[in-house]
């Protein structure tokens, strides 16, 4: 049996997602919750691994129960959970009312919370079925100014910041494209993505706020895409740069890697379930050949 889970945390206290010796991490305190609620050792499978200090608002992952673990889900009791007839209905309303379970195993104000539990769809996988992730990027420049509040979610720099320049700068980047000098290399890990999205404006209160969104992101690349456009904002970098830098395949000192604090995973998207199973079966067959 294979359970989605549906996730946002406040990473300013993680050491990112994943399980690390000692460190606290989200991972980690999730899988400590569940195998309190399910028993055995739980592991599991999430959408996009997030750096130390990286929020999250939709984040996704999977967790595959062993027997013993399903009879334990379906002895949690939920709202609604009475008014199963039959055994299917009862796993679907067990499945759902874990979420309020593992909530409750992180104490008073958690910085992580379970917000959706369900029955994952045949052929569901939290990583190699997603189509998309999207994020959000947020900086304080002195138009904004800086607000105590907003400082574990939101970057903030000393300058103003041309927000139309920036907006430019990150439609010029837009398609397929080797990132290499907007990513932290990995060893045998390929630099080539696809950015979908790519936008800035200021909010009611004067933040910029990016929208990023690409079918996957390489290491610290969306917060080093933020960081050439704030250059480009700030006029270190002329808008027709960012692209040139990209196609020079090149990282360079003015493509700064910005601050955790200003980003969150906002949401991942997934096919239709009858194409589950074959987004999965596609990216794990690139992956291997990647490799």
């Amino acid at each position: 049996m294979r359970i989605r889970l549906d996730i946002a945390y406040d990473g300013t206290h993680f050491r990112g997602w994943a399980v690390q010796p000692v460190l606290r991490t989200v991972q980690g305190t999730l899988e400590s919750a569940l195998s309190l609620v399910l028993g055995g050792e739980p592991r599991l499978v999430v959408a996009g691994r997030t750096d130390a200090g990286v929020h999250a608002t939709g984040q996704v992952a999977h967790i595959d129960l062993d027997e013993d673990q399903q009879r334990r889900l379906r002895n949690v009791r939920g709202r609604g959970v009475k008014n199963a007839t039959d055994a299917e209905s009862l796993t679907d309303y067990a499945a759902g009312a874990l979420a309020a379970r593992l909530t409750g195993a992180g104490g008073a104000y958690p910085d992580v919370v379970v917000r959706r539990t369900s029955l994952a769809p045949e052929g569901f996988d939290a990583r190699f079925s997603a189509v998309w992730r999207r994020y959000e990027y947020r900086i304080a420049d002195r138009v904004a100014g800086y607000n105590p509040m907003e400082r574990l979610r939101t970057t903030s720099v000393r300058s103003t910041l041309d927000v139309e320049k920036m907006d430019a700068a990150a439609s010029s980047l837009i398609g397929l494209h080797d990132w290499a000098a907007y990513c932290r290399p990995k060893e045998r890990a390929t630099t080539i993505r696809t950015l979908l999205e790519f936008d800035w404006h200021r909010d009611e209160h004067g933040i910029l706020i990016a929208n990023v969104k690409a079918d996957a992101f390489c290491h610290s690349m969306v917060r080093a895409l933020v960081g050439a456009c704030a250059a480009v904002g700030d006029g270190r970098l002329d808008v027709a740069d960012v692209a040139e830098i990209r196609d020079e395949l090149q990282r360079v000192p003015e493509t700064k890697v910005l601050a955790a604090r200003g980003l969150t995973l906002t949401a991942v998207g997934y096919p239709s379930d009858e194409l589950l199973a074959l987004r999965a079966e596609q990216t794990r067959r690139r992956r291997s050949d990647e490799q």
